[in-house]
């Protein structure tokens, strides 16, 4: 077994590629991720209509109903009408990237302790590197990737930008595991 302290800067160094890697992804590959998002043609109605109800900051679903409005016909018809969707309203003002990426950042370096974590637990010091880049790759790919499948299932993310979104945590995670199998400590 391997602790968590022997194992604090390919930590860090992981999570740091990672985080470099999603910069690189997200704003220099403008190609990558920037065809996923869409405006409104006519967003200044849009946006109007949406600030007349004043609404508070939050995850909005339209047409909104309770489950056991399903069968009404009056959802039902709101439904067959659409738009169907789901919109997520932040405070008013310019978002705050340095907060996200302090956040991101963070969660970077999550997932890189908790894939350190199960190769250190799994593996001893002197392991082969294959078997540690095995072992912390998968699980910072699951903990990186999985989190997307939710949001196309539930919430109609569309596949294509799903399957952007693990294309992304794969390098990530590849990161994360190449790192950690070449820093691994060596047996005593």
């Amino acid at each position: 077994m391997v602790s968590l302290a022997q194992l604090w800067l390919p930590i860090l160094l992981g999570a740091v590629g990672a985080f470099i890697a999603s910069s690189i992804l997200h704003m220099m590959l403008k190609f990558w991720h920037r065809p996923d998002y869409h405006g409104f043609s006519n967003e200044d109605e849009v946006r109007g209509a949406i600030n007349k109800g004043k609404p508070q900051p939050g995850l909005y679903i339209l047409p909104y109903c309770l489950p056991e409005q399903m069968k009404d016909p009056a959802a039902i018809a709101k439904f067959a009408e659409g738009p169907v969707g789901f919109m997520i309203l932040r405070r008013a003002g310019m978002p705050g990237i340095g907060k996200s990426l302090g956040l991101w950042f963070g969660f970077c370096l999550l997932v890189a302790i908790f894939a350190a974590y199960l190769a250190g637990a799994s593996l001893p010091a002197g392991a082969m590197p294959g078997q540690v880049f095995r072992i912390a790759a998968t699980s910072a790919f699951m903990a990186f990737s999985f989190g997307s499948l939710p949001q196309a299932i539930w919430w109609g993310n569309p596949l294509r930008a799903t399957l952007k979104d693990m294309i992304d945590g794969l390098v990530y995670a590849l990161i994360v595991g190449a790192v950690l199998a070449y820093m691994w400590p060596h047996a005593a």
